[in-house]
């Protein structure tokens, strides 16, 4: 005899058996559902994946992962090598085929490019052309003199200028037609020509001058004063073993703060209360090692300038490191003397 109990877990566990295999489908189609859907968006996002990586290769041009800023840097540096590389490689050939090779090499080995010991600026101007038939008389020379002096003492001398504020004007194509006729001019090209812009000529001067000729000392020189070379010569050659020396005939003077004089500094404020320039060289002539023409040559966007060229030069100088050599033989008796 069996009790109710016994017959409701009877009952009851074959209710359990019965329902089992519909909880078993229902698992079995939720879970592969389930993975259809994972497979799915894990297909898409592999898609995805692909897209992204084709439009990158195509937006930087390069088939590999993206690379830093310094590494493109040095890739295009090293392309550029490579067609420096490339032009010299068929000029040489050019140059074998002529049968250039030998003769240039020898040169070469046997007399060695010297540098120029000075580099001499003589600013002048518009309307001053009887100024420079005399230097070119007196210590300048011209032609194959003017190249002669170049290559046996090393100094190289131009008349530098800058261009007429109407710009290819009659003042323009007169010097023009000089510079063609003695090829002596160094012509700034971005330099507009007026007295009071002096003393950014002597800046644009030096700054030029230190890119195209590579001297061991740059002169600038006013268009009334006598140069003698050969003294110039034996005092430069003494000051060789300084690289940085700034010399000239050293003076000081008085800051003229009423406007309407001559020698009127608009920033007379700058120089203190007892208005008193500092030390500095005279505009005549002075002369800066190679060491300070560069410094100019990188630095003239923020070098200062002031009313007077030797003043704005003694001013650069003053917060650097500086050997100041006071030659009396740089001092003018006048404005139209000149180094003795």
């Amino acid at each position: 005899m069996q009790s109710k109990g016994s017959n409701y877990h009877r009952n009851a566990t074959a209710g359990l058996v019965f329902r089992s295999p519909i909880s078993a489908l229902m698992l079995c189609t939720i879970a592969a559902i389930a993975s259809f859907y994972v497979a799915g968006r894990l297909w898409q996002d592999a898609e995805h994946r692909v897209y992204l990586s084709k439009e990158l290769d195509r937006i930087t041009g390069q088939g590999k992962s993206a690379i830093s800023v310094d590494d493109t840097l040095k890739i295009i540096g090293c392309r550029e090598q490579q067609k420096k590389l490339t032009a010299l490689e068929m000029e040489l050939a050019a140059a074998r085929q002529e049968g250039f090779v030998s003769t240039q090499s020898s040169k070469a080995k046997t007399s060695p490019t010297k540098r120029p010991l000075v580099m001499i600026g003589v600013l002048t101007g518009f309307g001053r052309k009887n100024n420079r038939e005399v230097i070119r008389k007196a210590w300048m020379t011209t032609g194959e003199a003017l190249k002669k002096m170049e290559d046996q003492k090393g100094v190289i001398a131009r008349f530098v200028i800058g261009r007429s504020a109407n710009r290819g004007d009659s003042l323009d194509r007169g010097i023009d037609i000089e510079n063609k006729n003695y090829n002596d001019f160094f012509i700034l090209e971005s330099h507009v020509e007026a007295p009071e812009e002096q003393p950014k000529k002597t800046k644009l001067f030096f700054a030029h001058a230190a890119e195209r000729w590579e001297a061991e000392f740059y002169a600038k020189v006013n268009d009334d004063v006598y140069v003698n070379i050969d003294a110039l010569g034996t005092t430069l050659a003494a000051q060789l073993d300084n690289p940085r020396v700034y010399i000239g005939c050293m003076k000081s003077g008085e800051v003229f703060s009423e406007e309407g004089q001559k020698w009127y500094e608009p920033d007379w404020w700058k120089f203190g209360d007892g208005k008193t320039y500092f030390r500095h060289a005279s505009g005549e002539m002075f002369v800066i090692s190679k060491a300070l023409a560069r410094f100019v040559s990188i630095n003239r966007s923020f070098l200062r300038t002031y009313a007077f060229d030797d003043v704005s030069t003694g001013s650069w100088f003053i917060g650097l490191d500086v050997k100041h050599i006071d030659d009396k033989k740089f001092c003018c008796a006048s404005w139209s003397a000149g180094y003795p």
